[in-house]
């Protein structure tokens, strides 16, 4: 049976990345916190550390060739994903993580404490209601069950140029005829065997 550090490194290399062994170690020990705390915080219903490596790690990896380089913020980010992942591995772009749950932020800073990353910062409280003056060049979620409720909800904080990334499963819904689609990009996580797509999106 193969450890962890294999399947990641293994996915990674499926994925055309090659992992440093800094994030490496980042990553697994995100992972290993994320198992720590979910036995009382319930961040996840994933509860082994293969699954976890594969539904949770590869699955934020397998976006990221995808990405641009700035300032994100990542909504519904939950236990920290995909940000925290994201952030790992490219240290020098800027990440907000936004979640209602004050459970799931208290998870995400610690593990942004304890793992040294400084370009992130957690904030608590729905999107709807959040006071932020600053525009991203980038919005992604892998939490919004909607994908224009989650792009009419964004869109004050999207910078002029900025795009969103809506990560979903199968895309089976329309989405409306305000944004322009740049593309929906087909992902292949490895060892997962479900449909998993990438919408980048931005305004007419």
């Amino acid at each position: 049976m193969q450890s962890e550090r294999q399947i990641l490194i293994a996915g990674a290399e499926k994925l055309g990345m090659e992992l440093s062994a800094d994030a490496q170690a980042k990553l697994l020990q995100y992972m290993a916190l994320m198992q720590k705390w979910n036995k009382v915080y319930n961040l996840t219903a994933i509860k082994s550390g293969p699954e976890m490596v594969t539904y949770h790690l590869l699955d934020s990896l397998a976006i990221l060739p995808h990405l641009w380089a700035g300032k994100w913020l990542d909504v519904g980010c939950g236990g920290g994903l995909p940000g925290i992942v994201l952030a790992i591995m490219r240290p020098d772009w800027e990440f907000t993580l936004l979640d209602s749950n004050s459970k799931k932020t208290g998870f995400v800073q610690q593990a942004v404490i304890r793992l040294g990353l400084k370009n992130v910062r957690v904030n608590t409280g729905r999107v709807e209601d959040w006071k932020e003056d600053g525009r991203y060049d980038g919005i992604i979620s892998r939490a919004f069950a909607e994908i224009g409720n989650f792009f009419s909800l964004t869109e004050r904080l999207l910078a002029p140029t900025g795009r969103w990334a809506a990560m979903k499963g199968k895309l089976e819904e329309s989405i409306p005829s305000q944004y322009k689609v740049d593309q929906i990009i087909s992902l292949q996580v490895p060892g997962l065997d479900a449909s998993r797509s990438l919408v980048i999106a931005g305004r007419k």
